[in-house]
């Protein structure tokens, strides 16, 4: 399995965190592989360039697609392929959606869409000219420019409220909603409302999918689970276990083993 990330262009980096490529060439006697996706507060924007993955539900299985939107989620998907495979993606902060998009992020939690649904022919001919890419290089400049493009059609942003998100994202620091709204001079009101809209969650929920992937970052360094739960700022054991379990499927003594299905690409 091959996994790396490719930085976006200056202009592109205030909104998209990279882009990424997946891909696995299935050996003798492999049948399938089982990719889990857990609870996120950014967006995948994913294109599956090699063969595609059906999600697996309770019924059985939902046939997928080959490119599209994967919004910030507080659930886990599972996804199945039979073939070899190959996905390229970019990880977007969840305020880059009514930027980018001019749809709510809150209008869009949980949600999966194909590009042509969510984009119409346009997403149809983006899908088209990602596919028919020499290589993943290209695939980052196709999307890079496309993305750039839509940059010039902006007219209205919350600079405030994408600093505050992505404090959350990328501070160490641990605070309350209160606290986070006095540090951007917002009434606890307003900051609930605007953040909900551009994260996609309210500042709690948001904060606890941001813990659980900071959680991830700091176990895959190794480090115990009592110390990451404690860094992490969960209150004890049984609540870093319980979160673990609600946004994973798993327990983190399982998921942190490398054994999980769908976290070999973490270990790379």
């Amino acid at each position: 399995m091959k996994y790396y990330t490719i930085q976006p262009p200056v202009a592109l980096q205030p909104y998209v965190r990279c882009f990424w490529v997946l891909e696995h060439e299935f050996a003798p006697g492999e049948e399938s592989y089982i990719y889990r996706s857990v609870a996120d507060g950014c967006v995948e924007m994913v294109f599956h360039y090699q063969s595609a993955f059906n999600e697996l539900v309770f019924e059985g299985t939902a046939q997928s697609w080959l490119s599209g939107m994967h919004f910030q989620s507080q659930k886990y998907r599972r996804f199945e392929t039979r073939q070899s495979f190959g996905i390229f993606g970019a990880y977007i902060y969840p305020f880059a959606v009514p930027i980018l998009f001019n749809v709510a992020s809150d209008a869009t939690s949980n949600e999966m869409l194909s590009l042509d649904i969510f984009l119409g022919p346009e997403g149809s001919e983006l899908e088209e000219k990602m596919m028919l890419a020499g290589c993943n290089h290209k695939r980052a400049e196709i999307l890079s420019e496309w993305l750039q493009k839509r940059l010039v059609t902006i007219k209205n942003k919350d600079v405030t409220i994408a600093a505050a998100i992505k404090h959350v994202i990328h501070s160490a620091e641990i605070r309350t909603v209160e606290q986070l709204a006095s540090c951007f001079n917002l009434s606890e009101r307003q900051f609930n409302r605007k953040f909900k809209e551009y994260a996609g969650f309210s500042p709690k929920m948001y904060m606890r999918l941001t813990r659980l992937n900071k959680a991830i970052k700091q176990q895959v360094a190794s480090k115990p689970l009592g110390q990451v739960a404690y860094e992490c700022g969960y209150y004890d054991q049984s609540h870093f276990i319980h979160e673990v379990k609600e946004f994973t499927g798993y327990h983190p003594s399982f998921y942190f083993s490398g054994k999980a299905e769908g976290t070999e690409w973490l270990y790379i």
